[in-house]
């Protein structure tokens, strides 16, 4: 899946196109390395987004098209 896709999927970006332009400005990294909007997330990605003055560090657990709300967490787990 889209790096892109997931972080909107996931709900840590409210929309995609928020999501596109972090990963534009370089502030997504994925397994060490500056990730593009395009760039594949599997399970076991290490991801880390850079939010202002802090750094968010996930590591994936599931990559589905579809999340509800209440299944949001289960995709990610905050290292």
């Amino acid at each position: 899946m889209r790096i892109d896709k997931f972080l909107k999927n996931s709900r840590i970006i409210k929309r995609r196109t928020v999501a596109k332009e972090s990963c534009d400005q370089g502030r997504v990294i994925i397994n060490g390395k500056i990730a593009k909007p395009g760039d594949e997330v599997e399970v076991g990605d290490i991801v880390e987004i850079k939010f202002g003055q802090g750094i968010m560090k996930i590591e994936v657990l599931s990559v589905q098209n579809n999340v509800s709300r209440d299944n949001s967490k289960e995709v990610f787990k905050v290292l």
